[in-house]
């Protein structure tokens, strides 16, 4: 059986099809959980992910440092510690790194992240 738990420093970041580093804490490939996957996403000062969408997935995001601008749909908002974003399927989204520190955020996907169920806007 895998293990229900698991240490940050033991995780190894990537890079998502987004071009965001991130690192997964939690995911089905690893751990015995079935339908979500959890993980630390980083935008690095000045950066930005790319304009994106998830055919199936729905993500949640909280942001723990930073501050930046999410684009959700049409729409254009300030983001910032302690903010949390709900992202349904489907919907275009992106952010960009407003601030002088790296922008760190939570990311929940139901279902699990996967590479395919991302497409480039």
């Amino acid at each position: 059986m895998t293990r229900p738990t698991s240490h940050y420093t033991d995780c190894t970041p990537y890079i998502t099809r987004d071009d965001s580093t991130i690192r997964e804490l939690l995911h089905p490939q690893h751990h015995p959980v079935r339908n979500q996957s959890l993980a630390e996403a980083r935008v690095p000062v000045g950066g930005e992910t790319l304009l994106h969408r998830h055919h199936v997935t729905e993500e949640l995001y909280y942001f723990l440092a930073g501050s930046g601008e999410m684009r959700l749909g049409d729409e254009r908002f300030t983001v910032q510690a302690g903010d949390a974003v709900a992202i349904p399927p489907g919907t275009a989204h992106s952010l960009l790194n407003t601030c002088e520190e790296e922008l760190v955020l939570l990311c929940c996907c139901a279902p699990a992240y996967r590479h395919e169920d991302t497409e480039l806007l």
